[in-house]
């Protein structure tokens, strides 16, 4: 395990464009989500410590804020032929465990992990209802094994900055988590492990 922090691409890029499937091959696209009042994407994986840290209030604020027009989604970028506990039946599994109630979508060939920049599990991306960026960055400050509690502090704020109508918050910390498992030779210019 390697733990790296979000890049914190910058505020206001536009969300690129995406069509992936969920485990049971329904196809999402960004347009999908054209008419909500944001879209949060999280790029996650199921064995991630990091990611099993924290998924249980990711499923509260997904159960909270889908109720106030917010579009979530998680993303699995993960080479789950070299890591089967991220393979789509997992993924199942997992959604099933944890109560997830918004799409979890696979990105076999790792190209929409490349578009968004994404580096690690969880990775957290608001848009706001243009699909301009409006937060990226950690859930709330805690981690594995640090004794903070879980609370979604971060995220919470931002998203009802974004519902508020508010300028994005000014102190954005990067997200922390495991690297994302990158296919052999497909580990992008913007992400080098040291």
């Amino acid at each position: 395990m390697v733990a790296v922090n979000s890049l914190m691409v910058p505020l206001g890029t536009e969300a690129p464009n995406f069509e992936l499937p969920t485990p049971e091959g329904k196809v999402y696209k960004l347009e999908d989500f054209k008419d909500k009042k944001g879209l949060l994407i999280i790029f996650m994986c199921n064995h991630c410590p990091f990611v099993k840290h924290v998924i249980r209030e990711i499923v509260n604020i997904a159960n909270e804020y889908m109720k106030k027009d917010i579009a979530i989604i998680g993303i699995n970028s993960n080479d789950f032929e070299k890591y089967p506990d991220d393979s789509p039946q997992k993924m199942v599994e997992f959604i099933e465990y944890m109560g997830i109630p918004f799409p979890y979508l696979i990105d076999e060939t790792q190209e929409v992990a490349k578009l968004y920049k994404a580096t690690c599990t969880p990775d957290f991306f608001l848009y706001d209802s243009d699909f301009k960026l409006y937060y990226r960055g950690q859930l709330d400050s805690s981690r594995p094994g640090n004794n903070i509690p879980v609370t979604g502090e971060d995220l919470r704020n931002a998203l009802d900055s974004l519902l508020a109508g508010n300028p994005p918050p000014e102190n954005q910390k990067p997200s922390i988590g495991c690297n994302i498992k990158w296919k052999p030779d497909n580990e992008p210019d913007y992400f080098k492990v040291p």
